[in-house]
């Protein structure tokens, strides 16, 4: 929840076209909101406008007394100098930064063009911390299937609560198949399934809504669990609608979802500090482009990518492909 009265007021006008206008969803926004304070209590500290001076103590400082008199002294170098202070503060690492600095961009883009409350934009040519390439970590195709096959077995641990086996199953189930985020997975609403056109529709990043095709696996996932979902004593309105329940018959949290994969994990002999949620959806995306003959741009729209460039982290080619190659060179039995 966003407390507006701690925010200087151009700060809440900011949130409020990134909600109204840019139709940003509202996480986006509260991320939107923490990074921008952040970085406006860091320049109070910078142009020692508080009495503050150990780095550890930023969060604490006071934004709501700023006005745009400051923001017009800010310049490209005290953005750099503020994502200096993330790396060298909290380790942040190139992903992080580049978000951060995404969103500087955007907020003074907005008070500089649409508004025009600066004369001039001082992130106009803020480049992108240069990122690690690394390629995605993910399961096996042997893992993945043992993965599935653990969870379709009743729960071992349930201490006499209601077994949970068949939700959770259905939870790895579309993470495998479909590649869904896990905002995506726990936004999920009933009326969102249609097994008429076996599809359902999710919320994206940016509030961007895509279908999603269901194959066999995750249709008879989806129909056994929706046998044994609750719906007496089911708590409030939002819950009714939602796909998947918690213990208390409340929408299904992102972090009880976490717990539900690690646990899955570690039941499948798997190393659960190794995967993750996200590591899920590398592996979908993974395993249909090795093994399905997905085209790359198909790829992007089931992943509800935005660029190619981000899908094409998955056209990564493993040591067994490497091998195949060279043993298929037309040379190999000269």
């Amino acid at each position: 929840m966003i407390d507006q009265l701690d925010n200087p007021i151009f700060l809440n006008d900011f949130l409020d076209y990134s909600s109204s206008i840019l139709n940003k969803s509202p996480n986006s926004v509260k991320e939107y909101n923490y990074d921008i304070a952040h970085f406006l209590k860091f320049i109070k500290f910078r142009f020692r406008m508080t009495d503050v001076r150990d780095k550890l103590e930023i969060k604490t400082i006071k934004i709501d007394d700023m006005d745009l008199k400051t923001i017009e002294r800010i310049t490209l170098e005290d953005i750099h100098a503020f994502l200096a202070y993330l790396k060298d503060t909290y380790d942040s690492k190139p992903a992080t930064l580049a978000r951060k600095a995404s969103t500087i961009r955007i907020f003074f883009h907005y008070l500089c063009n649409k508004t025009k409350k600066i004369p001039i934009n001082p992130a106009q040519d803020l480049e992108n911390p240069k990122q690690e390439k690394r390629l995605p970590k993910y399961l096996s195709l042997e893992q993945s299937k043992q993965l599935l096959e653990t969870s379709s077995q009743p729960s071992p641990d349930s201490h006499g609560n209601h077994d949970n086996s068949v939700r959770n199953h259905t939870i790895i189930t579309l993470f495998l198949n479909c590649g869904m985020r896990l905002s995506e997975l726990v936004g999920i609403n009933i009326k969102d399934i249609s097994f008429e056109d076996n599809k359902l529709n999710v919320i994206g990043k940016g509030n961007k809504e895509r279908a999603i095709y269901l194959n066999e696996a995750c249709v008879k996932a989806l129909k056994s669990y929706l046998l044994e979902r609750p719906h007496d004593d089911v708590r409030g309105e939002d819950a009714r609608e939602a796909l998947f329940l918690s213990e208390q018959k409340k929408r299904i949290s992102r972090r009880t979802v976490q717990y539900i994969v690690k646990e899955e994990l570690r039941l499948a002999g798997i190393d659960q500090d190794k995967y993750s949620v996200h590591k899920l959806r590398h592996t979908a995306a993974t395993l249909m482009y090795k093994y399905g003959d997905v085209d790359i741009r198909a790829l992007q729209e089931l992943l509800g990518h935005e660029s190619i460039a981000t899908t094409q982290i998955y056209t990564h080619v493993d040591n067994d492909q490497i091998r195949s190659a060279v043993e298929k060179n037309p040379l190999a039995n000269m």
